[in-house]
């Protein structure tokens, strides 16, 4: 077995907390060189702000229902919606429910 593989068995589980209803959570599942991979959930109410990530960057929304803005585009994301970004995109995150969301940051 080399360092080369990484598996989640359920990632489904792995959304499974419980999330304090004033709360974004967040926590790194893998971090190489090439790529980052960050679990979000977010309580329903919650907010991202506006901001930019220095890499492009992927949004793949496990679960719930959201607002995302990339740019100037507003538009709903739902349990399956995935997003690519260029490096240094502005963009933010309204949870409409809970949200479980994989970020995941590219090597430029």
């Amino acid at each position: 077995m080399t360092n080369d593989l990484f598996t989640i068995l359920d990632l489904q589980a792995e959304t499974a907390v419980s999330i304090p209803s004033d709360s974004i959570l967040s926590r790194t599942l893998l971090k190489t060189a090439d790529l980052t991979v960050v679990l979000f959930s977010f309580a329903p109410g919650q907010e991202l702000s506006e901001h930019t990530a220095a890499k492009p960057a992927v949004l793949h929304f496990l679960q719930g229902e959201a607002q995302l803005t990339v740019g100037d585009h507003a538009q709903g994301a739902q349990t399956g919606t995935w997003v690519h970004m260029a490096a240094h995109t502005p963009h933010s995150i309204l949870a409409k429910t809970a949200v479980s969301l994989l970020l995941i940051l590219l090597k430029s």
